[in-house]
């Protein structure tokens, strides 16, 4: 009997669960989904209340882990900037999604004091689980911002993390689901993280950092994401050119990275990052996005389309 010979994928497509950590039913719904073939890949937030949990089941389960920094939620890691920081509310909170953006654009935030909080919660996901990320992006997509991208790219050069999230999603602009406040805010994080590629590349020289050919994710969140919407999305993806990498029969394959946020949403006094899970955490958007995920027909059309699923430390 002839061993049927697999055929060489046409994209390997990172499928990453973000804000794991983040409870403990956000936890077993991630796990649940990679152990069901959903996601290939975790984004870890080191300062949410069920971290220590997230990283010991990410090395029972092998489960690829990065680092999703965050300076809009809860409160910082480093000790220091709890107290009397540029990044905290008088109540020792981050400023929020939107709070944050407002104090950067007045010029409130203090660089120096933005760089000792990321490479402190760099710190601790090596301390939590044993090894560097092997790719690290930003909470709410603060990592492409203005002046934050500069730091962003500078510690992931000096502490060479080779892979980041550039979030410009080809399907924005033709999406008509979207209502009009969430256009608004992704097209303006689409300019951001335009604006941070070549920032992103200059530090590159050094540490390797690149981001995946594609990426996904704007348009297919919560209710939105549905097995056509995903279909549509992969279509675009396609579309995309290959940075340069081929397969053993020498044809280009598309790198991409799918942003998602499954899970069973959180209980209303468990989980968050220091004040509570919020309204995004405890929506049924979470277990909606998880049966997606699963959903028996999206993981027969990644089989059909040739999608192969991976980590990032794959590409």
């Amino acid at each position: 009997m002839q061993t049927a010979i697999m055929p060489q994928p046409r994209m390997m497509l990172v499928v990453t669960g973000d804000d794991f950590g983040y409870c403990p039913r956000r936890n077993q719904g991630i796990v649940d989904c990679f152990q069901a073939g959903g996601i290939s890949n975790v984004s870890l937030l080191v300062n949410a209340s069920a971290a220590n949990e997230a990283a010991d089941l990410a090395k029972r389960h092998n489960i690829p882990v990065g680092l999703h920094a965050n300076l809009s939620e809860g409160i910082p890691v480093c000790q220091s900037l709890r107290q009397a920081s540029t990044l905290v509310n008088q109540r020792g909170f981050f400023h929020g999604k939107m709070g944050f953006r407002q104090a950067l654009e007045r010029g409130q935030l203090s660089m120096e004091q933005v760089e000792l909080e990321l490479r402190a919660q760099v710190r601790l996901f090596s301390e939590l689980t044993g090894h560097l990320p092997h790719h690290m992006d930003g909470h709410q997509h603060v990592h492409v911002l203005p002046e934050v991208r500069e730091v962003f790219g500078q510690v992931l050069s000096d502490l060479r993390i080779p892979y980041t999230r550039v979030p410009v999603d080809p399907g924005l602009h033709g999406c008509t689901w979207l209502p009009a406040h969430l256009q608004r805010f992704y097209t303006q994080v689409e300019k951001d993280a335009l604006d941070s590629i070549p920032v992103f590349t200059r530090y590159g020289i050094r540490s390797l950092c690149v981001w995946p050919d594609v990426y996904l994710g704007l348009t297919t969140m919560g209710r939105n994401m549905s097995v056509a919407n995903l279909q549509r999305a992969l279509s675009h993806a396609f579309s995309a050119e290959p940075s340069g990498s081929t397969s053993s029969s020498d044809q280009p394959v598309v790198t991409a990275e799918l942003m998602v946020h499954p899970g069973y949403p959180s209980h209303s006094q468990q989980g968050g990052c220091g004040e509570g899970p919020d309204d995004f955490s405890q929506s049924a958007d979470r277990l909606h996005e998880l049966s997606t995920l699963t959903d028996p027909s999206l993981l027969a059309l990644y089989s059909q389309e040739r999608v192969q699923l991976c980590a990032f430390k794959n590409l």
